[in-house]
């Protein structure tokens, strides 16, 4: 075999081998001679340095069957392009189709053709991740699934709220200020979850779901502000789904700084920001309040003023004639006691004229009877010993001592003889 083999080419060493396949990249893929590059993104890793396995995006089938380049982009290069990522809400991983720009090295220790990217397409990638956004939105519609959860009722009351957010955050504080500050007894359930970042989009789509089942009114998803990029969980498909699949209204909240997210399309109701969205759900309580509470309580108020109203009317028109009455009624018993008081005192004087009479009738008839006018004409008054009036010779003894009274005093005497009328 050996004689059909070139014998005057030199026996190289593995590391010459490696020098001049780098040398031949080189000279037509090397630093002078960048090429752009297409390729689905297959792996990513990034530890200061950028490291991705891009494969074809033309080609059909799994990665294992499919031509895959390694890829990598320095801290130099990776640091600012990052950057500028965040600020145009992109993010390279896996499923991305992306342009880069760079050039061929080989790692001759491993034996590994490499590929050193400086650049990346960005408009490319805008158009691969709006591409994909569509795609997802469209498939959304197909399935019914924007329309779902608008379609649940929604409570009169909404004050049982499940919040999903990250405490102590500016979305978080400006959302639960609205409630706390309405004066409204809003009792909120929250699951903390991670609003940005890889795992962002399975965490909120797993906490929508634990609270959907606590039977609360609503559902709330509020984040503050930020760019695109920290807002991408709110596109992802699973976010979505978890939102559509709720049988509990859900609320958005999110401060945008372009267009509606894909959970803002599917949710049932949306806001600009988590303080629009607390407003609203606020404004959606006071408006049950005022309607079912506080205007009928002032149509009660005013029916009740009405009513104190007429009733102090007929009370004052009662107390007038009630006056009326009492006065009347007064000066006719006044006139009537000076009736009486006249016909008293003429009856008195005629009373006190026949008592006089009556009384000068007696006092003359006494005058007759006066035992001094009797003992002037000579009768006496005989009295005992006690006093007593002797009336009867019983009444006395032979011996007693008796008083004689007389017109002109009295005498001494004592009882020595008792002799009847007959005697």
């Amino acid at each position: 075999m050996v004689d059909d083999v070139a014998t005057g080419e030199p026996i190289l060493e593995v590391g010459q081998f490696y020098e001049l396949i780098t040398a031949q990249l080189e000279s037509a893929f090397g630093r002078r001679h960048c090429r752009w590059v297409r390729g689905e993104v297959a792996k990513v890793f990034e530890k200061g340095h950028l490291y991705l396995d891009l494969v074809d995006a033309a080609t059909a089938g799994s990665d294992a069957k499919r031509p895959v380049l390694n890829a990598h982009c320095w801290t130099s290069v990776w640091g600012p392009l990052k950057r500028q990522l965040a600020v145009d809400g992109l993010v390279i991983k896996p499923g991305v189709v992306v342009n880069v720009y760079g050039y061929v090295d080989v790692y001759a220790p491993q034996g590994k053709i490499g590929f050193t990217v400086t650049a990346v397409d960005l408009e490319g990638l805008v158009g691969d991740v709006a591409r994909r956004r569509a795609e997802l939105i469209a498939r959304l519609a197909r399935e019914g699934l924007l329309e779902t959860n608008k379609a649940v009722a929604m409570s009169p009351v909404p004050l049982r709220v499940g919040l999903v957010a990250s405490p102590g955050t500016e979305g978080f504080n400006d959302f639960t200020g609205q409630l706390l500050a309405s004066g409204y007894a809003f009792d909120v359930t929250l699951v903390r979850t991670l609003v940005q970042g890889d795992q962002a989009a399975e965490q909120i789509a797993a906490a929508l779901a634990t609270l959907d089942a606590e039977g609360l009114d609503v559902l709330v998803l509020v984040r503050g502000g930020g760019s695109k990029g920290d807002l991408a969980c709110f596109d992802d498909e699973r976010v979505a789904r978890a939102i559509a699949a709720a049988s509990t209204p859900v609320w958005t909240g999110i401060g945008h700084t372009g267009d509606e997210s894909v959970a803002d399309l599917v949710a049932h109701t949306r806001a600009i920001t988590p303080t629009k969205l607390g407003e609203e759900l606020v404004a959606r309580v006071s408006a049950w309040d005022q309607r079912n509470l506080r205007q009928p309580a002032q149509r009660l108020v005013v029916g009740l003023d009405a009513v104190l109203e007429e009733a102090t009317e007929y009370v004052q028109e009662r107390r007038r004639t009630l006056i009326f009455a009492v006065r009347d009624r007064l000066r006719a018993e006044e006139r009537h006691l000076g009736s009486l008081r006249d016909r008293l005192t003429l009856q008195s004087r005629h009373l006190l004229d026949s008592a006089t009479a009556s009384l000068a009738t007696t006092r003359q008839l006494l005058a007759a009877y006066d035992p001094a006018r009797r003992l002037a004409q000579g009768w006496s008054i005989v009295t005992r010993a006690d006093g007593a009036i002797v009336r009867s010779l019983a009444d006395v003894a032979t011996g007693d001592e008796v008083s004689l009274r007389v017109g002109d005093g009295r005498l001494g005497a004592v009882i020595t003889t008792k002799n009847g009328d007959s005697a």
